[in-house]
């Protein structure tokens, strides 16, 4: 695989279009749970080089795609495995102190932790820093995909956690999925998450609503 970056999370992206910020998710909206999520210790993740920062809660969710093969592997073993290929590249190529995004979902559909302490500051309506958007870490959480799906549709299964991961955050975060849920491409000059997935964006939207709305 000759992409640069699992994130496409390149030094001098640019902003492609306008993003509106965020209103709040109606007070009558229903509290998604929380997905199974595969924690760093259940997936073996190596230790950060150096400490994580905590930070305030985002205010998009950014969907990415990992460009990796569509394997057709969907046990929980292969899940482990691209997870650890991610940390391996972002820490050993990119030379990043972890794994660069804060959540991932196999092409099997299963959730896993990415960066250290991702999980407990999400429960706790946080977020941590991480390398998933160039220019905006600060204010966005990221969600890999694994996958390339330039030309080929997500599995049913990675879009079906997909949706109730977002309906997740967006209960945790008080977001509009409308209006947070947005594209890698969106704020970075990269073709992440792929032509198909992208065009997909307005049906992630509106099925995370529904699952808000009951």
């Amino acid at each position: 695989m000759s992409r640069r970056t699992i994130l496409g999370a390149s030094a001098g992206g640019v902003l492609l279009g306008g993003i509106a910020l965020p209103t709040a998710v109606p007070t009558a909206a229903h509290a998604a749970p929380a997905p199974r999520c595969y924690t760093r210790a259940e997936w073996s993740a190596r230790p950060p080089r150096s400490a994580t920062q905590v930070i305030g809660k985002p205010d998009h969710i950014v969907i990415h795609h990992t460009a990796s093969p569509n394997v057709t592997d969907y046990s929980l073993a292969a899940a482990f495995k691209v997870q650890h290929w991610i940390q391996d590249l972002h820490m050993d190529t990119n030379r990043w102190i972890d794994i660069g995004n804060q959540l991932t979902i196999s092409r099997g559909g299963y959730l896993m932790e990415g960066r250290s302490k991702s999980l407990t500051s999400i429960n706790n309506g946080q977020n941590v820093l991480g390398a998933q958007t160039a220019n905006h870490n600060s204010h966005t959480i990221g969600i890999e995909h694994e996958g390339i799906y330039t030309n080929a549709n997500p599995t049913v299964a990675l879009f079906d956690m997909s949706v109730l991961t977002c309906a997740w955050l967006c209960t945790k975060y008080g977001l509009d999925p409308h209006v947070a849920i947005v594209g890698h491409r969106d704020y970075n000059a990269t073709q992440c998450p792929g032509d198909v997935f992208y065009a997909r964006l307005p049906e992630l939207r509106d099925r995370v609503a529904a699952v808000l709305l009951g």
